[in-house]
């Protein structure tokens, strides 16, 4: 099948790579224009633009599709269908239709629970047990669209983003392919009205760990925002950033080191942390942080 792909970040990655394993034809690759990044803030291309140059693809970066010539030039590429996985920009109706198989987006939650940015980060934030992938049919409201195939995997109580990003990237690369193989016999299926939640963008202000708030609540914000944007908290006057943790025992005042461990009081139980980085260095364990970090019983953070 002769297919537009349309993606930006390392999510996108795999299904890109399982449809031209799959023989598929792809006419070219939308994705985001390469933004500033780094210390020198040089413009960088992003995991998806890296990878379709690898493969000898067209790419386009459009800033938007309002004008009348980016619609044109897409509609030029005579694609059956297009496949949308991250992309990053809105896609106006015209662009919807144009494709006689239309635009089929992954999306990585089980649709339609946790409509929008962030589905990932929620699932984990809310204590989901389980999430998926959803293939649906694209229109033009926010991840309204009906559903064509549906894959499920559990939420452990060690699974960060990071980890949940992966392995439901390996799931929508398996989706998307099956999707496409048997586009002929599926029938959409219209999302249900009930069970509707929507996975608003990550503030950066979320990030600040209130050391009040139970330590359930806690442990899954600090996993929902591995690696990025990182829960944080401060310590005599350093900002340190925590990357993972499980549930613990102890008490104390919220906020209190209790060693060993290092273990964090929260408003109800405790944390361990395993994973913390300091400003301007690279993520230790808490062990290798703890040999260049005195901590003390009794401290506190902030």
């Amino acid at each position: 099948m002769r297919i537009v792909f349309m993606g930006t970040p390392e999510f996108a990655v795999p299904p890109l790579n399982a449809l031209v394993a799959a023989g598929h034809e792809i006419a070219a690759v939308y994705c985001q224009p390469q933004r500033p990044a780094g210390r020198g803030r040089k413009p960088r291309p992003s995991p998806v633009e890296m990878r379709a140059r690898d493969l000898g693809i067209e790419v386009r970066s459009p800033v938007s599709f309002s004008s009348e010539s980016d619609i044109l030039a897409f509609k030029s590429l005579d694609a059956a269908v297009a496949v949308v996985v991250a992309y990053g920009l809105i896609l106006p109706p015209r662009l919807l239709s144009a494709p006689p198989r239309g635009c089929l987006n992954i999306h990585a939650s089980l649709l339609p629970r946790w409509r929008g940015a962030a589905p990932i980060h929620r699932a984990i934030m809310a204590g989901d047990e389980e999430t998926g992938i959803s293939v649906m049919q694209m229109e033009a409201g926010l991840d309204t669209g009906p559903v064509l195939m549906q894959m499920k995997t559990a939420i452990s109580p060690s699974d960060t983003t990071a980890s949940l990003l992966d392995r439901l990237a390996a799931m929508g690369a398996e989706a998307i392919v099956r999707v496409l193989s048997e586009l002929a016999g599926l029938v959409p299926v219209p999302q249900p009205e009930a069970g509707v939640t929507y996975a608003k963008k990550i503030d950066k202000a979320e990030a600040r760990v209130d050391w009040k708030r139970p330590a359930v609540e806690i442990d899954r914000l600090i996993r929902a925002l591995s690696p990025f944007p990182g829960a944080w908290s401060e310590i005599g006057g350093e900002r340190l950033k925590f990357l993972d943790s499980r549930l613990s025992e102890g008490k104390g005042q919220p906020g209190e080191i209790l060693l060993p461990g290092p273990r964090i009081a929260c408003g109800t139980g405790a944390i361990e942390l395993l994973r913390v980085q300091r400003a301007g260095r690279a993520a230790v364990t808490a062990a290798e942080f703890l040999r260049g970090f005195e901590l003390k019983s009794g401290m506190r953070l902030d």
